[in-house]
């Protein structure tokens, strides 16, 4: 049995998990995979870390060339994120003609073409599981167990700061300011949030999913992506009194003539599934035409979670290795389906307006939506204020987006609308 090297790059958060998993299992693998793998180089910007991880000073470097320099080394592990060093780190490990793990959403979702292309041509493997779901199998089962689909659509929670704020909104009532600065302190969220809360993490996984469930490059820049920086505790309770919960949503689904794919808070039906999410869990929801419905659940993040799928791959890439069979999927965007623009999307709404609590007000609005054909499902008038105030909550039916939010720049206009407090997508998944 062949002994796969590999180094190590970046020892933060996974990285240090990596090294736990590879102490604590790495003789299992022999038995259970087949395969003997060691980590032999580790390099990361602070030198303090090899010493906080007991890691022998010989092997370890401050310098990522050091690593793919070294002739040893078989497969690298790329964990420092980000789409500058990284980029450099990969293509030039690929290029070196050793196999890359990585956990890089932001590198797979931007430059997943040029990485791919790059592990083509020199015959090895790129392994990406970790960057989507932290521990959830996703990538795997989407490349292998359900390539026998043809893939509808794929929604999922794949943000889990966003859904633990949004838990504790619905549940105990926080604002979105108290339940950011809690996540923060629970090390649920960065101090500079603005990745996840602004809904960009969300939209580089659902790139990457959306490419390999539809077998087309989606790149991150083509996905429209909104926050849940505006919602506030009325909004969810709104939609719970109307049996639906708010999530921020991924979504990627088969069109006529392309592929619809953003990422925005949705209410969904309380009795769906994935509205059962909560805390920082992750969940993706695939459905394809022969499987039906399926769903992949868990922790979505964290050192052991996500560590645990680098390693996944790093034992797949070893039996590639010691079998002499490199690359048995690559990359899997043969078509060329085009990315329709959000304004042909047609969905349903939620608005939430502060309007002047006098006559003419709903017929005022409601004429508005009519006469760009928006249909209303609902209304509801649920509080006035003291200062002659009152609040009225609209679901529209199914609606293209540009009318609707033609009619909703049309409603902000009117001198009786204090504010459009609130718009939510509605589906029905």
């Amino acid at each position: 049995m062949r002994t796969v090297r590999v180094g190590l790059i970046g020892l933060g958060t996974v990285g240090s998990g990596v090294v736990d998993i590879l102490r604590r299992h790495r003789t299992d693998f022999a038995t259970r995979a087949g395969v003997q793998i060691e980590l032999t180089r580790f390099a990361d910007r602070n030198a303090d870390r090899f010493a906080e991880l007991g890691l022998p000073a010989e092997a370890c470097t401050t310098d990522a060339s050091d690593v793919l320099a070294d002739p040893d080394v078989d497969v690298v592990i790329e964990l420092i994120g980000g789409t500058g060093v990284a980029r450099d780190i990969v293509l030039g490990a690929l290029s070196a003609g050793k196999s890359v793990v990585t956990a890089n959403k932001a590198l797979m979702a931007s430059n997943g073409r040029e990485v791919m292309d790059a592990a083509d041509t020199n015959g090895v493997d790129i392994m990406f599981e970790a960057a989507v779901g932290g521990g959830i199998p996703i990538i795997g089962p989407l490349k292998h167990s359900l390539v026998s689909n043809e893939i509808t659509a794929v929604y999922g929670i794949v943000n889990g700061t966003t859904n633990y704020m949004l838990t504790r909104m619905a549940e105990d009532g926080l604002d979105y300011a108290a339940a950011l600065v809690e996540a923060q302190e629970r090390g649920f969220a960065e101090a500079d949030p603005t990745a996840d809360v602004d809904g960009l993490d969300a939209a580089a996984k659902i790139a990457i999913l959306a490419s390999i469930a539809f077998n087309s490059r989606v790149t991150f820049s083509q996905v429209p992506a909104e926050g849940i920086r505006s919602l506030s505790p009325a909004d969810i309770a709104y939609a719970a009194e109307m049996g639906y919960t708010i999530k921020l949503i991924a979504i990627a689904r088969r069109v006529d003539g392309g592929i619809d794919v953003r990422v925005h808070p949705t209410m969904i039906r309380s009795g769906h599934p994935l509205a059962k999410v909560s805390g920082v869990y992750n969940a993706i929801y695939v459905v394809g035409d022969s499987v039906g419905e399926t769903m992949f659940f868990g922790e979505g993040a964290g050192s052991l979670p996500a560590a645990s799928a680098v390693v996944g791959d790093v034992i797949e890439v070893a039996r590639h290795i010691q079998s002499g069979c490199l690359a048995l999927v690559g990359c899997t965007c043969h078509e060329e389906l085009a990315v329709r623009e959000l304004g042909a999307l047609e969905t349903g709404y939620y608005v939430r307006l502060a309007v002047a609590d006098e006559p003419g007000v709903l017929a005022a609005v409601a004429s508005i939506f009519g006469a760009h054909g928006v249909s209303l499902a609902s209304v509801i008038q649920k509080r006035t204020d003291d200062e002659g105030g009152a609040e009225i909550v609209w679901v529209t039916h199914r609606a293209a987006e540009r009318d609707f939010q033609a009619a909703i720049a049309k409603i902000k206009a009117l001198d009786v609308v204090q504010a459009v407090a609130a718009t939510i997508r509605v589906e029905e998944l």
